[in-house]
């Protein structure tokens, strides 16, 4: 788990981060802001999953846990867009 920030980035919120729109069926990465929330959990660190639906300025994460599907709502700041790799693209 990231426990500092980079010195000139530290106490800082990137606003482009806070007011990011997710699409249902997006792919995130769960990465932990540490200047907001220091009580997040550490288990969900690096979990990737896809957005169900949007809940106020929350998000509703789908991700998989072993063999479950487990839900979480996390704040959009929190969360990194990654793209889909589909394992029929590679050759």
């Amino acid at each position: 788990m990231v426990n500092r920030k980079p010195v000139r980035t530290r106490g800082k919120i990137s606003l482009s981060k806070y007011f990011q729109n997710l699409k249902k069926g997006d792919s995130v990465s769960v990465i932990s802001e540490v200047s907001l929330h220091p009580a997040f959990p550490k288990r969900l660190q690096g979990r990737t999953g896809v957005v169900e639906k949007r809940i106020g300025k929350s998000y509703l994460i789908n991700i998989k846990d072993q063999k479950k599907e487990k839900q979480f709502i996390i704040q959009a700041i929190h969360l990194k867009k990654i793209k889909n790799i589909n394992k029929n693209d590679k050759k």
